[in-house]
């Protein structure tokens, strides 16, 4: 289901009422069939639509399962644009709320960039990198330094 976003902040409101409303359609209609993404779980890379869509059906389920919503935040957020291409890059926090109390469970915030290419009037996501600045004592990922 590709649906026309007209503007890059319009990209980035679905993606943010995509992953609260857990629609895993919504969410990949924003991203072209040949999205390559890094992300900071599990896998190296994602190559391509497919895979994309195994990933976050795996992480919406996770959350409809424990009976969490997912809210999404950017901060920090720069867009450079021209006729058709974007580049945006912030900070991206997910905070977690149970459905039945409203409490807030647990928050994270990765660092994101994306890469858009405007196609027949509509931006899509042909690239997107996430990534934590790693405690180098530790070996481990620093989530909430933001």
């Amino acid at each position: 289901m590709k649906i026309c976003i007209s503007t890059v902040r319009d990209v980035l409101e679905n993606y943010r009422s995509a992953v609260y409303e857990k629609d895993v359609e919504k969410f990949l209609s924003i991203y072209a069939s040949d999205v390559h993404i890094y992300d900071c779980w599990g896998n190296w890379e994602c190559k391509g639509i497919s895979l994309w869509r195994e990933n976050v059906m795996k992480w919406f389920n996770g959350f409809s399962e424990d009976k969490d919503l997912l809210k999404v935040d950017f901060k920090d957020l720069t867009i450079e644009e021209n006729t058709n291409v974007a580049f945006v890059y912030c900070a991206v926090t997910f905070a977690a709320y149970s459905e039945k109390s409203g409490e807030k469970l647990r928050q994270i915030t990765n660092r994101f960039t994306f890469g858009l290419k405007k196609v027949n009037d509509s931006w899509y996501i042909t690239h997107e990198h996430s990534s934590l600045p790693i405690d180098m004592d530790s070996g481990k990922g620093m989530f909430n330094l933001k």
